[in-house]
């Protein structure tokens, strides 16, 4: 596999950007992203410069990984953010202890069955347990099996935990969890 898995650099917010952008165009975009095209490419160039500075090498409590293919193109990402206990997450949900949070998964499709999400997995699970986090998780929607079974795969096991998803009533996502050993 000649692809490079590396952390983004701050001065990249225009391919941080132009790779959320495609990956908010993906055909299951609805089922795995909280936001839609529209609303990602309204916010301002200033947005997606923090953005990425906030998950970019030198950063603490987030790191956005991507795949970078051998000409150079992006052509896969997720980040990992670190939830610290005593803080409440995106849902509303009191956080107990030190975890990882993976965000963001997307693999351009032409590319997606050839490993790449699986080193991308492993390099974010390296990043999460060097922070010390006692385990890491992820949100997923009900419907969206594809993502469920590779996360089963990579070891992730549900939690129990559902999340009411307040823009679609009556649709849950499902929190899938990975304890460290």
């Amino acid at each position: 596999m000649n692809y490079k898995i590396r952390s983004v650099r701050a001065d990249e917010w225009r391919s941080v950007k132009a790779l959320r952008l495609a990956s908010l165009q993906d055909p299951v975009a609805h089922l795995a992203f909280l936001e839609s095209y529209e609303e990602a490419s309204a916010h301002p160039d200033s947005f997606w410069r923090e953005r990425t500075a906030g998950g970019a090498e030198a950063a603490a409590g987030a790191q956005q990984l991507i795949a970078e293919g051998p000409d150079g193109e992006w052509v896969g990402t997720l980040t990992v953010l670190i939830e610290e206990p005593g803080a409440t997450d995106w849902a509303g949900f009191p956080i107990e202890r030190k975890q990882g949070h993976v965000v963001g998964v997307f693999i351009r499709p032409e590319l997606r069955g050839i490993g790449l999400t699986e080193v991308l997995f492993d390099a974010g699970l390296e990043w999460a347990w060097g922070r010390g986090v006692e385990r890491v998780r992820l949100i997923v929607h009900e419907e969206n099996g594809r993502a469920q079974a590779f996360y089963r795969r990579a070891g992730f096991v549900p939690s129990g935990r559902t999340v009411p998803l307040a823009k679609r009533p009556g649709e849950v996502e499902l929190e899938f969890v990975l304890e460290r050993e």
